[in-house]
């Protein structure tokens, strides 16, 4: 597929696309239709019969897909991604994709579709919301049931003690809504319940959402449900779904959520769509089921963690790796010259120019993503997305910018030319695993205190001077290790734009301390999350969301997701 005159978009591209049916994409890797539970002709869920009957299977080699901060300018990971996983099935290399599902919010926000572009991208086209995959409408289900069970304990008596004014678990909604942010509940009298101070956060954002990602089988999940800390009695003893005895109902609720998805590429690659953590505030990478059931159907498969490598991959790598067992066997960093031109001072509206002095400036963003990667003792190749307004000048200095830090650098047009448009990059990513031994080593010891780890997060990937704690962090992090929860992993939530807490210093930043103002445990999940800066674990929406360029035809066709 060869870039022409006129481009069309992404909808066209997946209009003009004939879907092989789902029957036939699993059948590339040995599933059998007894092996899917079918939702339509296009999409399917693996079930558990499915998934046994391959763990016998040696695992293929895994491809981790980050990227340098995000911009407003693009750097195309999630289609890299995709195009990476086309470009080698098309060199003979048995692939799969294993994405994150795009979630409602971030949708109707301002991402849009986030399953790849061009002729690079994951279809059905009309799937890209996680609630249409029988994902996050359990989730956000299971969620507000243990609110429920939670605050009915409390009014039927509080058998447990437990100190309504201290409860943490929040109520969640798969859209971005900031006036759920902060809500009272419980007003209207004594039959009403018992009013407190609540809130919402968003569903991608919450820990069941977490849970059911890092989740091994039904057993786990279970058990990690029972695990989360939903508040503390009035003596200040932590209260659990386990102590509610909830965590029987909330695992029949997600009992299919947690089965993972198959969907397809423009070019029938098979793609594991299932789980969307946001990575800005949750650990941001697919499931562990739909992960462990591609490498054992596969021999490469590509995955992504969200947002730059300073939040979804350091995540992936000390978070997601534990529970996976498998670390990558190379790590792919996608760069755009547009996006290191905006990280080295130029205006969005100035991008189509030439900027070679702005090129260099702003590589200082990908220089030190690249230096974080090798810290772990992986393998590390620079995929530059091509855009048609790169010009040679800009995409030959970047390569030589690369090679200068001992790494290879390949361009990649899949966006214009699909899975030909990746094949240099597949096949130097083949050539890098096949050389060059991975020996995955962790930046931290869980055994390090809370404090220690949380400073080597920011001195060792952020490249910031150290931690400031808020007293009521300080105070946490004392009864969290009173409690036994700080052989943890740390799990930053940060703004994405920036290595720093602040989103306006772009490049590679120096100087600066990051600011850890609360931490939240996630037990269950596995992780304390610390919040920086002034990170929201309930977004807004935009000035002009792209919800209001959405609309359906009256033969059911779906308009502006792009």
């Amino acid at each position: 597929m060869k870039r022409g005159n006129q481009m069309k978009n992404d909808l066209q591209i997946s209009q003009e696309t004939e879907l092989e049916p789902i029957v036939e994409v699993a059948s590339k890797l040995d599933l059998k239709e007894d092996d899917l539970e079918l939702y339509g002709k296009y999409k399917a869920k693996i079930n558990f019969s499915g998934i046994n009957r391959s763990k016998d299977n040696a695992e293929g080699h895994l491809i981790l897909v980050t990227s340098i901060n995000p911009t407003p300018a693009g750097e195309g990971k999630s289609t890299i991604t995709v195009g990476l996983g086309d470009a080698l099935n098309k060199i003979n290399k048995k692939s799969v994709i294993a994405l994150r599902e795009p979630s409602l919010g971030p949708v109707m926000g301002i991402k849009g579709g986030a399953a790849g572009g061009g002729y690079a991208q994951v279809l059905p086209r009309k799937i890209s919301t996680c609630i249409l995959l029988v994902t996050c409408m359990p989730i956000t289900t299971a969620n507000n049931a243990l609110s429920a069970l939670l605050d009915n304990h409390i009014h039927q008596g509080n058998e447990l003690n437990i100190d309504a004014r201290r409860v943490i678990w929040k109520r969640v909604v798969d859209l971005n809504d900031r006036e759920l942010r902060k809500v009272i509940v419980g007003l209207g009298g004594p039959i009403q319940g018992v009013p407190r101070e609540d809130g919402f956060d968003i569903t991608v954002a919450s820990e069941i959402m977490a849970i059911l990602c890092l989740a091994a089988d039904l057993e786990d999940l279970k058990a990690r449900l029972a695990r989360i800390v939903v508040g503390y009695t009035f003596d200040r003893q932590p209260v659990t779904a386990g102590d509610l005895k909830a965590e029987g109902a909330l695992a029949l609720l997600l009992k299919d959520a947690i089965k993972p998805n198959l969907v397809q590429t423009i070019y029938g690659t098979p793609a594991f769509v299932h789980g969307g953590p946001f990575a800005n505030i949750a650990h941001g990478c697919n499931s562990i089921l739909a992960t462990k059931t591609a490498l054992r159907l596969a021999d490469y498969v590509v995955t992504e963690a969200g947002f730059g490598a300073d939040l979804g991959g350091e995540k992936f790598l000390d978070i997601k790796v534990p529970n996976l067992k498998k670390a990558p066997d190379a790590v792919v960093i996608v760069a755009t010259v547009r996006a290191l031109k905006m990280h080295g001072g130029m205006k969005k509206d100035e991008l189509k120019n030439e900027n070679l002095d702005a090129l260099k400036v702003g590589f200082a963003n990908l220089k030190r993503h690249i230096r974080n990667m090798e810290q772990y003792q992986l393998p590390v190749i620079v995929a530059i997305n091509e855009f048609v307004t790169d010009t040679d000048n800009e995409l030959t200095l970047l390569e030589h910018l690369c090679e200068n830090q001992g790494i290879l650098a390949k361009r990649a047009s899949v966006w214009a030319d699909g899975a030909e448009g990746g094949v240099d990059l597949a096949k130097a990513v083949v050539r890098l695993i096949d050389r060059k031994e991975a020996n995955y080593k962790p930046l931290y010891r869980l055994e390090e205190t809370i404090q220690e780890k949380t400073e080597t997060i920011v001195k060792k990937i952020y490249g910031g001077n150290g931690v400031v704690f808020s007293k009521k962090a300080q105070k946490q992090i004392e009864e969290f290790t009173k409690n036994g929860w700080d052989k943890l992993p740390i799990c930053m939530a940060k703004t994405q734009y920036s290595f720093s807490d602040d989103p306006s210093l772009l490049g590679a930043p120096e100087d600066f301390t990051i600011t850890i103002r609360e931490i939240i445990p996630k037990l269950g999940a596995g992780f304390l999350v610390a919040l920086t800066g002034d990170v929201m674990t309930m977004p807004g929406l935009p000035k002009k969301p792209a919800a209001l360029n959405m609309d359906v035809t009256n033969d059911g066709e779906v308009l502006g997701l792009f």
